[in-house]
């Protein structure tokens, strides 16, 4: 397993990687998975996918300064690099992209890359500027790694649309692969930031999957759920638990994220249905969703 810390040495490596293979009539794919470290079986999950389907993985951890607001969490976001290196061996990564903030920002970043609608609503509504941060690192690192594919997880369903949109509008060759969301035992979907919750916050987080997953067995039932009676339903089952803060519950189409009617039955939405929420326990904010599509019906960003 190669590391890098350095853009040059990165894609010296790589451009070195596909002139050996042009050389030997191979056009090799190339797998990209971005995170911001503290890898978890969510994290493993995206790069066991790009390993299945790319003939180099490129796994990039990065915790990126420009997507945080004032008094978000940027400074304690945890971080374990010993660990995070251990899982990428494990999990068969070629090469690792552990950059530092003065190697991607070398000055204050001029400019940025903002997708807009997309990020109006959902996290982008109440993180004003995050999305700005987030597809502008992922242009740059699409920009400096060249891949075939990039893998993102569906637990940050909007980042997956906004990337897409960012990626088709500005025409790079990746293409964007969505993957499940990977949920502990007990159905708390997996986030670096659960480190963060104590006990009573852990215990009273559960409230997020258990909504979200009994709404879309009575819709995959068959049910006709109007999407603004389903809406009410959560936010109701949410505010059941005291510890829960919500900072939002919406009913979207995916990837266009533009709102289901409320009169509209979730089962006759046209295309995928996007039902997302952010809640906060204590300090920890978390995010959670499912995504509804049809029987046979693929997903795609």
């Amino acid at each position: 397993m190669n590391v890098f810390r350095e853009i040059r040495e990165l894609k010296e490596f790589l451009k070195s990687e596909r002139v050996r293979a042009a050389k030997e009539r191979k056009f090799p794919k190339t797998g990209l998975v971005p995170t911001m470290g503290f890898l978890h079986e969510g994290h493993a999950s995206l790069l066991r996918r790009a390993r299945q389907e790319n003939d180099i993985v490129v796994l990039s951890i990065f915790v990126n300064p420009i997507q945080f607001g004032p008094n978000e969490d940027f400074e304690r976001y945890p971080r374990d690099e010993e660990k995070d290196l251990s899982l990428a061996e494990r999990e068969g990564v070629d090469v690792v992209f552990l950059p530092s903030v003065e190697d991607m920002y070398p000055q204050p970043t001029a400019t940025k890359i903002r997708v807009e609608g997309l990020t109006d609503r959902l996290c982008g509504a109440s993180r004003p500027g995050h999305f700005d941060g987030v597809t502008t690192v992922v242009g740059k690192l699409l920009h400096i790694v060249q891949p075939t594919n990039a893998y993102f997880g569906q637990k940050d369903a909007q980042q997956a649309a906004v990337i897409a949109q960012m990626v088709q509008d500005l025409n790079f060759d990746a293409v964007i692969v969505p993957c499940p969301i990977i949920r502990e035992s007990d159905g708390l979907a997996l986030s670096s930031r659960n480190v963060y919750l104590n006990p009573d916050e852990r215990k009273a987080a559960l409230v997020l999957s258990r909504s979200l997953l009994e709404l879309e067995a009575k819709v995959e039932a068959g049910e006709n759920i109007k999407a603004g009676d389903a809406r009410r339903t959560l936010v109701q089952s949410i505010h059941a638990e005291p510890l829960a803060v919500i900072d939002y519950v919406e009913i979207v189409h995916f990837p266009g994220l533009k709102p289901v009617e409320e009169i509209e039955n979730i089962k006759d939405a046209k295309g995928p249905v996007l039902i997302a929420l952010a809640v906060k326990f204590g300090t920890t904010r978390l995010i959670d969703n499912v995504i509804l599509t049809k029987k046979g019906e693929a997903l795609h960003v």
